[in-house]
């Protein structure tokens, strides 16, 4: 780990809502192509941390850092850094009115100015790797959820960023486009993609994790391999939220 680079680094962090302490001190560190899966049950923080992460939250205390430069509550320059730290979410957020391809084109050509030939090409190669290129001039009333998952993470890549966060983006997927989904990431992670996930799909967080780190009431509870936190957890507390997903751990 100390010989890969540091690109997200997150210090002491505290987020309160009102009375409320809803992130207690947290200390992560990502590095370049690295794959963290945050897990821990509902009401955690986790949505929250990565809320923080992209600025969509303030921080009480403590400081994140993006390849070394602080990011956090920084309100003039946040649209710069959510082009560096890109999100989906589990409401996909697309467009109504705007075509597959003009929603993925929205971001790169308003924000970051570029030329719409490069960005139609960069986005049809995208989507082609996603099976949906077919679906370019669709809009999004006509694909399923998870295409319009599919399309989401092809909107967020094609805006270059170092980490991608996701979300809880198979929440309001059926049982069976799940699949579709998680495939894409998985493809993602062996391409060495920057991940933070926060999910609730155990087996895919085994699958894809390179390191897991689980919250629990507020507060960074354990952190490990995949391996170790899925078959020997450290804490009672893991252990537990394992024994609801039916995990044979170690007694």
């Amino acid at each position: 780990m100390s010989k890969k680079e540091k690109i997200l680094e997150i210090k002491h962090l505290k987020k309160n809502y009102d009375d409320t302490v809803v992130l207690n001190d947290i200390n992560i560190d990502v590095c370049k192509g690295e794959v963290v899966v945050i897990l821990g049950p509902s009401g955690c923080g986790k949505s929250t941390l990565l809320r923080c992460i992209n600025g969509l939250e303030t921080i009480q205390e403590g400081e994140i850092y993006l390849s070394g430069e602080k990011i956090s509550n920084q309100d003039k320059k946040m649209h710069l850094v959510r082009q560096k730290v890109g999100m989906v979410f589990q409401s996909y957020d697309l467009f109504p009115h705007l075509t597959i391809l003009d929603n993925i084109l929205l971001g790169p050509m308003k924000a970051q100015h570029r030329e719409k030939k490069e960005v139609v090409v960069e986005a049809e190669k995208l989507l082609e790797r996603v099976g949906l290129l077919d679906k370019k001039n669709a809009y999004p009333r006509q694909l399923s959820g998870g295409q319009k998952q599919r399309v989401a993470i092809v909107r967020a890549l094609c805006m270059h960023p170092q980490v991608m966060l996701f979300d809880e983006i198979t929440a309001a997927l059926d049982p069976e486009m799940v699949r579709e989904v998680l495939d894409v990431m998985l493809e993602l992670a062996k391409e060495g993609s920057t991940m933070v996930i926060v999910t609730h799909e155990m087996q895919f967080a085994r699958a894809i994790a390179d390191r897991i780190i689980f919250l629990d009431s507020s507060k960074l509870v354990e952190e490990s391999s995949p391996e170790e936190f899925f078959t020997t957890p450290k804490t009672e507390r893991a252990k537990q939220f394992l024994n609801v997903f039916d995990f044979d751990i170690a007694k």
